[in-house]
């Protein structure tokens, strides 16, 4: 029930849930597009790779922000 928009006014991604919605930051958009199924290291790799950053730094990062997201129930880990 939570799906991945673009604002039209703000251009922000969102994500739309059945109470509500929730804008997301730019980082948090870039980690909630890559959740198509393929593994959480893939997503770390490919971030890393894209914005030239510290792949244990990133690591935590994305970690952090999908257990935030998970916490509110707006994402699921098979």
């Amino acid at each position: 029930g939570v799906r991945l928009e673009i604002d039209g006014t703000t251009g922000k991604g969102v994500l739309l849930f059945p109470e509500g919605i929730l804008e997301l930051n730019e980082t948090a958009q870039e980690i909630v597009t890559r959740c198509d199924g393929r593994p959480l290291n893939e997503i770390v790799l490919g971030l890393a790779q894209e914005y030239d950053a510290d792949l244990e730094m990133l690591a935590v990062d994305v970690r952090e922000t999908l257990a935030d997201l998970q916490r509110r129930k707006l994402v699921e880990f098979a």
